[in-house]
């Protein structure tokens, strides 16, 4: 099956800090695929550049067999590549729907125009983006928070409402970093949960993650990097018995076969 994803070569220096050197790996279609590594490992660089927040010093980025090293973030964003943050990206002071709303920005198709003069095809696709808006939070279960101000949610909830912006886009991939940072042991299952909804819907999920037993438990595949450069690459049972992953990252004093 060809690669969704494709990444070749990607290196990143930050002065004299290498943060990633000749990154290379690829994430099928259908696929859910974790990175893990050590913190400050370059995990969430690469995301960067993947999603074209940061710019590769060297390397190539593909999807669909199409070359986007060159895309600015909102043409990846077209191309069908969609993401999350570490730190929840929200508007605080917009509602939960309106969130939802800006995700759908770059699906729009009418014109300035358009817009000034109130079209029919204008008030149209208005109705149709707020439905399709509504649809997602229905998603990811935040159907009857619309009209509160994002900032009122609790932690959990805000990280479902970022994710459910990120599906407004209708990507082909979305990019997940440290969605369970901050969750309780229940919002992390009802993440699992979603996680799988989404890729059982037709998205393939990229996610960077630092909770094993979530990692272990969705993940068809996995990558480890350390120090910027790929240590390892393959499905949990072979990473959690990688000695150069348990040493490096996992740690030996942990009993893994449960995971």
């Amino acid at each position: 099956m060809e690669p969704l994803l494709e990444t070749t070569g990607i290196t990143k220096h930050f002065g004299g800090i290498q943060a990633l050197n000749d990154i290379t790996f690829k994430v099928r279609p259908g696929q859910i695929k974790a990175i893990i590594g050590p913190n400050g490992a370059g995990k969430t660089t690469l995301f960067n550049c993947i999603s074209g927040v940061l710019k590769a010093d060297k390397g190539d980025i593909k999807l669909n067999g199409q070359s986007i090293t060159g895309f600015p973030p909102h043409k990846r964003a077209q191309a069908g590549i969609s993401r999350t943050f570490q730190n929840v990206a929200i508007f605080p002071e917009m509602t939960v729907l309106e969130n939802v709303l800006v995700g759908r920005h770059c699906r729009s198709r009418c014109e300035m125009l358009q817009a000034g003069f109130r079209t029919r095809s204008m008030r149209n696709e208005e109705r149709e983006i707020v439905e399709k808006a509504w649809n997602f939070l229905e998603f990811v279960g935040l159907e009857n928070q619309t009209e509160k101000r994002a900032g009122e949610l609790p932690l959990g909830d805000q990280r479902l409402l970022e994710i459910a912006r990120a599906l407004a886009t209708e990507p082909k991939i979305v990019l997940l970093d440290e969605p369970a940072g901050g969750l309780n042991t229940k919002e992390t299952e009802r993440l699992a949960e979603l996680i799988h909804q989404i890729r059982d819907s037709g998205i393939t999920v990229l996610l960077v993650e630092h909770d094993m037993n979530l990692v272990m438990d969705i993940s068809d595949e996995i990558l480890v990097i350390n120090f910027g450069e790929r240590l390892a690459e393959g499905n949990p049972k072979s990473i959690k018995s990688n000695p150069d992953v348990i040493n490096a990252y996992l740690g030996e004093d942990i009993d893994y076969s449960d995971l």
